[in-house]
């Protein structure tokens, strides 16, 4: 088995049900905390599938990409964070 039909038949698919299933907890989630944190693991997941696809296609650019949307995935959830600790303090 090469690496690219161990990423094509393994590695895709699992990211793709686990994007499904954090979609499901994301549209579902009772609390809003629940689907920040949804949001933020889907972001890490498009990440994953980012960075796997840049191995598969030997395209270091992508590599960029993803390192961008992790810093904005950070930096969103420290704000998230940030103000929620303000509205428990209120």
């Amino acid at each position: 088995m090469t690496l690219n039909t161990y990423f094509d038949y393994v590695i895709f698919p699992i990211l793709i049900i686990s994007i499904i299933l954090v979609m499901i907890r994301l549209y579902k989630g009772p609390q809003v905390v629940d689907r920040v944190i949804a949001l933020d693991l889907i972001i890490t997941a498009g990440i994953a599938l980012i960075t796997v696809y840049s191995i598969r296609s030997m395209e270091s650019v992508l590599l960029d990409v993803a390192m961008i949307f992790a810093l904005i995935a950070f930096l969103g959830t420290i704000a998230f964070s940030f103000y929620l600790d303000k509205q428990i303090k209120k």
